[in-house]
């Protein structure tokens, strides 16, 4: 088993995650489209990828588009023809339809100038009908299509900021639902996925029927136990020796069985211990590490992560009061009601229905893994980004009702 830090893991390095696989292949079996979703880095796209392993080996046909570059539908109808280039039946066929644009037989040419030129083809008339070709050529195989679309929220989210409505958005979701249920049984399954949540967008924007034929399925983290045989089975295939305890002690450092942490936490382990000149992993490594490795410069990156796809999920306005929520549940460890009710008034001077916009930002932090409310507050379920975010924001964070005290006080001045 390798170590994955930052890449999507199939095969002999996926670990674990039986039942959830076995759920979505038999949502997938039983031609039932799905929208996954799942906090930062809980392994969605690689959950996707090795279902897709699967059915390929059982002789399905596996195709997944990855459209967060996508500005238009025009681009999104591009990359799942760039996906199914290889596939010889589907892209053959699609070819055929636009031959217009395709003058050369498409096995010479390869799968970015396939897609070069379909998107040389495509415009804001023709994209819904050759869309649908594409679509109808998936229907017709004499092997059923699995198509994802990977980073499908991203892209509706771009093309929102773009037209500062919700016409466009309205319009391509609508075609995509028109398309599948007018296939029926014989369309492509399709699962939608992203790392910025689906469902709070389309509701904040007053369209949650445009998604009501994709069952939702949420990915959860791994428990203590499977955390510490990730740990323990990367250690043995690199042949380091690791202290009783040290695999609890990762996962009780993180607070939440994060694949993507727990993978992170192993590298930056073995890499510390090989830098001391050593292949065993001590209990006392285990804090070290994680305050100077994963806390410090070198972890930061990891934040800004978590910073650009939380801008990319939040309207311009929205962005700045989510970063005061998360720093007040960081330095705090609470976002409690009463600090809520002050931040509603504090913003209310710059934006309008304050209170709705906070509202609408605790929905997109809960369902994005960021907060979770407990007992009464907002809290971060992961003890490893709440530290992120304290390192940065305590030296100069004001408890938000201290700041609004003041602000009453100066008003009363």
């Amino acid at each position: 088993m390798n170590s994955a830090t930052g890449r999507w893991v199939s095969g002999d390095d996926f670990f674990d995650r039986k039942r959830e696989l076995q759920i979505l292949e038999t949502r997938v079996r039983d031609r039932n489209h799905v929208l996954l979703t799942g906090q930062r880095r809980m392994g969605k796209t690689s959950i996707v990828r090795e279902l897709g392993r699967r059915l390929e080996a059982d002789g399905w046909i596996f195709l997944f588009a990855d459209v967060e570059g996508a500005t238009s539908a025009e681009d999104v109808i591009t990359e799942i023809a760039r996906a199914a280039h290889p596939v010889r039946s589907i892209a053959s066929r699609f070819a055929a339809a636009m031959k217009r644009f395709i003058n050369e037989n498409f096995e010479e040419i390869t799968a970015i100038e396939f897609g070069v030129k379909i998107r040389a083809g495509l415009n804001e008339g023709n994209w819904r009908h050759h869309g649908e070709q594409m679509f109808n050529v998936c229907a017709n195989q004499d092997r059923p299509v699995l198509l994802v679309i990977d980073e499908l929220p991203i892209f509706l989210k771009r093309m929102l900021q773009q037209d500062e409505n919700a016409h466009r958005v309205d319009q391509f979701l609508s075609w995509l639902r028109g398309v599948l249920q007018k296939l029926g049984d014989g369309a492509p399954v399709l699962i939608v996925s992203g790392s910025i949540g689906l469902e709070p967008l389309v509701r904040r924007i007053g369209i949650p029927d445009r998604i009501n034929h994709l069952y939702p399925y949420r990915l959860g983290p791994w428990d203590l136990d499977t955390s510490v045989k990730c740990f323990n089975r990367l250690a043995e295939s690199y042949a380091f020796t690791v202290k009783d305890g040290v695999a609890e002690a990762v996962y009780n450092a993180l607070g939440i069985g994060i694949p993507h942490h727990v993978q992170s936490f192993f590298a930056r382990l073995r890499d510390f211990a090989t830098m001391h000149g050593r292949d065993l992993v001590k209990l006392n490594d285990v804090d070290h590490v994680y305050r100077n490795e994963l806390l410090g410069p070198s972890g930061q990156s990891n934040l800004v992560h978590y910073e650009t796809r939380l801008k990319e999920g939040l309207e311009d306005e929205s962005y700045p009061i989510a970063m005061e929520i998360l720093a007040e549940a960081a330095v705090q460890e609470v976002f409690t009601s009463d600090a809520r009710h002050s931040l509603g008034r504090m913003y209310s001077r710059l934006v309008d229905d304050a209170p709705s916009r906070i509202a609408d930002i605790l929905e997109v932090l809960e369902h994005d893994g960021y907060l979770k409310l407990v007992n009464g507050g907002y809290r971060f379920e992961s003890r490893m980004l709440k530290d992120w975010w304290s390192s940065r924001f305590r030296d100069h964070h004001i408890p938000i009702l201290r700041r609004d005290t003041y602000s009453d006080s100066s008003e009363r001045a």
